[in-house]
């Protein structure tokens, strides 16, 4: 389409009232409108219900683009967000990359603002690899909120293989969904079969693992007694070199990581070939935990 909504029959700016029309729209109805308008916006564009609007007015709001104006799906990388990158702001250029990996794989991204560990004070492996500190809770809440609101048919979470505090903090949110139900009088909403653990890579490699087993007795501790977790693979040799490509998207991380682009693609490909011994699969491949009800 041309544009997001048809204005033709809004009320237009006439100098004198007398010359209104009957047909023209009034000023609740134009409202009643406008709420429709954002309703579907938020229902079409997951993402662009935190970044704009669709203003049946065609005129911006607060300083946010119109539709009209912007024909792309996604989040909008502003001025800030660039110079606050150049200035060699960490969030902000993780920020960037998370918006080029979204576009690359063809994904709708929300972002939440949670900090990353190390702006939570967590300073050195020894912390960022250790358990959460007492004071430092899973952000169960403003996930859940986000799962309710966009009704996802799955959602992946981390495993926590490697310990990171902040994966640690997001298997704890999928275990608190899978006890949403124990936690209502009347039967509620059921998450098993819809939360999946990720292997988290490169801590999955770096870590040989290999099983549930190796994450630690207390890892998996609220799992409710009637939900099981089981592997399931997944052959992506197809997709493989998709997925290198798709890493090196996040720049900042390789060198950290890796120590180099070559070294990432070598691990990537060696681990996928891993678990596809695994998993009996001819290739390439990856394992998520999946959740089924007992």
């Amino acid at each position: 389409m041309s544009e997001a909504f048809n204005r033709s029959d809004i009320l237009a700016d006439y100098p004198d009232a007398a010359l209104v029309p009957a047909w023209a729209a009034t000023d609740d109805r134009l409202e009643a409108t406008q709420a429709d308008a954002d309703g579907a916006a938020k229902r079409f564009w997951q993402r662009s219900s935190w970044y704009r609007r669709a203003s049946i007015h065609n005129e911006s709001l607060a300083g946010q683009p119109v539709v009209d104006d912007i024909p792309t799906q996604g989040a909008i990388v502003t001025d800030e967000v660039m110079d606050a990158a150049a200035a060699g702001d960490l969030m902000a250029t993780r920020r960037i990359e998370d918006e080029r990996y979204a576009y690359f794989a063809e994904a709708s991204i929300v972002f939440l603002d949670l900090p990353d560990a190390i702006y939570r004070d967590y300073r050195g492996d020894d912390q960022l690899l250790g358990a959460p500190r007492p004071d430092d809770v899973a952000p169960y809440e403003t996930l859940r909120r986000e799962i309710v609101r966009l009704e996802p048919q799955h959602v992946y979470l981390p495993l926590g293989v490697g310990g990171h505090v902040d994966h640690q903090l997001c298997r704890e949110v999928g275990l608190g969904l899978l006890d949403e139900t124990r936690r209502w009088v009347m039967p509620g909403p059921d998450y098993s079969g819809v939360v999946s653990f990720y292997e988290d890579f490169p801590y999955a490699w770096w870590n040989g693992f290999r099983g549930l087993d190796d994450l630690g007795a207390d890892a998996l501790a609220r799992l409710p007694d009637d939900v099981s977790v089981i592997p399931q693979y997944a052959d992506i040799t197809d997709q493989l070199e998709r997925k290198i490509t798709g890493v090196r998207i996040y720049e900042s991380q390789i060198d950290r990581l890796f120590e180099g682009t070559r070294e990432m693609a070598s691990a990537t490909r060696a681990y996928a070939r891993t678990i596809a011994g695994l998993g009996d699969v001819d290739g390439a491949a990856e394992r998520y935990w999946v959740t089924r009800r007992v």
